[in-house]
């Protein structure tokens, strides 16, 4: 008889081992698995970046200097104050990135409005000697 119809016609049949199997009681084993938490971010690049082409009012610097106390945090072990750190350099990067697109919109929008202004200014205006 195969295993499993055995074992569904003899409820107490649980000891012996399967065909192919080793021999010997089996019982269930438990296993705990600890999965460590993720490491907080330090957000090191993003901060690089906003320093080097973001760095309104200086919160790149900000962002970066948070950045590297961070990954200094996380290297010696407090997780913690990587996740606080890591945290303020997150808000600062935010922050510098926004202001950084807002002014370069503006900035567009802004040439773009001269050059329609120059350009109905020139069309109005008429050449020297005429009436």
């Amino acid at each position: 008889m195969n295993g499993k119809l055995q074992r569904a016609m003899h409820p107490g049949y649980c000891n012996e081992a399967s065909p192919g199997q080793h021999g010997g009681p089996t019982g269930v084993q438990h296993f705990v698995v600890t999965v460590p938490p993720e490491p907080p971010k330090d957000y090191l690049v993003w901060s690089l970046c906003s320093f080097v082409y973001g760095n309104f009012c200086c919160l790149g610097l900000a962002a970066l200097i948070y950045s590297v106390k961070a990954r200094d945090r996380k290297v010696v072990g407090d997780q913690d104050g990587a996740k606080r750190h890591g945290s303020c350099a997150r808000i600062f990067n935010i922050v510098a990135v926004s202001l950084t697109s807002l002014i370069l919109f503006i900035i567009i929008v802004v040439q773009i409005v001269a050059a329609v202004k120059v350009a109905q200014y020139t069309s109005q205006r008429r050449p020297w000697g005429a009436n």
